[in-house]
């Protein structure tokens, strides 16, 4: 068996002797010897080439946004998570860290000395996504819907996009929101697996580069035409009728595939209030979040497009997605947004004719 390499650069003697004893003891994983600081970490990624890197955000010197900079520039391409504080500062650190180049992150428990099952459970975040990053490619025959009903579907009215997301989704989000009109005629609803904190300043990011307007979701808001709102961390997100609008209300409900918020309690509500008339996106991360609310959203007669592997960077959501048959089209991402305007505007223009 061949054992995936793993490099920690962490200033903090507590950090790697957890990470280096607790990641140790799993017999597909080979620790490498820890860099103490971010110059030695490049160093190292250059010379000894892991399979992946668990990088401290906050370190003296050279910290993490400026180590993740250099990896890239040292022309490194392996899978780096970036091991990161549960604070606003930590938050903003790890989504500059991801416009940067890494992959994907964790955060750290208040104290790893103490609170054993939250140190066990960052273990396992970091387990998972360790072999979900540096898990080996398969080959991927990309399906198109054809026939009848698959033009019934591309005919029918939108009237809301509904997107599930989850690793590498911020630099997704990134690059796909942009590309929406300004004059988008429907609401954007967003799920992200992203903790508190993180998905303000994600929405906020989102806003300064977006046509459209990105906001955190707030409890009891209108969802109106042209708006985009992204689930608040630990809520989840649904959209329900009141009267002649629909709103959104969060909840902290059980979690769902181990999310809140979870995509599948969004798409699911989303029918009850939209019925087939939704486009939904399921985009790069882990799991299969989103499948059970895709299967509601076909049998209501919705609109699914899924992200392909290649321009993913964990073909996890997608891919039970696009195996059960579920998918309309399977685009790169940089198509994804081109797809959902044709889309309404097809529909658009179905209607009218009618």
């Amino acid at each position: 068996m061949t054992r995936v390499r793993v490099l920690v650069v962490d200033d903090s003697v507590v950090s790697r002797r957890f990470l280096t004893e607790s990641l140790g003891r799993e017999a597909d994983l080979e620790m490498l010897r820890p860099a103490p600081n971010g110059r030695l970490g490049v160093t190292r990624a250059k010379e000894e080439s892991p399979d992946v890197v668990i990088l401290d955000v906050q370190m003296p010197d050279m910290d993490g946004l400026e180590t993740i900079t250099e990896i890239r520039k040292a022309g490194c391409s392996m899978p780096v998570i970036m091991f990161s504080a549960s604070t606003e500062h930590g938050a903003a650190t790890t989504l500059e860290a991801l416009s940067r180049g890494a992959s994907d992150y964790v955060t750290k428990p208040t104290a790893l000395r103490s609170g054993e099952g939250a140190a066990e459970e960052v273990r396992e975040q970091l387990l998972q996504k360790i072999r979900a990053l540096t898990q080996s490619a398969r080959p991927v025959v990309a399906r198109r819907s054809e026939g009848q009903r698959a033009t019934e579907r591309r005919n029918r009215p939108v009237r809301a996009i509904v997107i599930g997301v989850s690793t590498g989704g911020p630099n997704a989000l990134g690059r796909l929101m942009p590309m929406f009109p300004a004059d988008l005629p429907v609401p954007i609803l967003i799920v992200q697996h992203m903790p508190p904190m993180f998905t303000r300043f994600l929405a906020e990011r989102l806003d300064k580069i977006c046509p459209l307007h990105v906001r955190e979701a707030e409890h009891g808001v209108e969802i109106r035409p042209g708006e985009v709102w992204l689930a608040p961390g630990n809520f989840h997100m649904r959209a329900v009728r009141s009267g002649p609008f629909a709103r959104l209300e969060l909840d902290q409900g059980e979690p769902e595939n181990s999310c809140r918020p979870a995509a599948d309690v969004l798409f699911r509500s989303a029918v009850e209030v939209y019925g087939g008339d939704i486009l939904a996106m399921v985009l790069t991360g882990m799991g299969q979040d989103g499948l059970r609310g895709c299967v509601a959203i076909r049998e209501a007669g919705g609109q699914i497009l899924t992200q392909d592997r290649a321009s993913c960077v964990v073909w996890g959501m997608p891919r039970f997605v696009e195996e059960s048959g579920l998918s309309d089209a399977v685009l790169p991402l940089d198509e994804l947004a081109a797809e959902a305007v044709r889309r309404l505007n097809r529909s658009s223009r179905v209607v009218t004719s009618q």
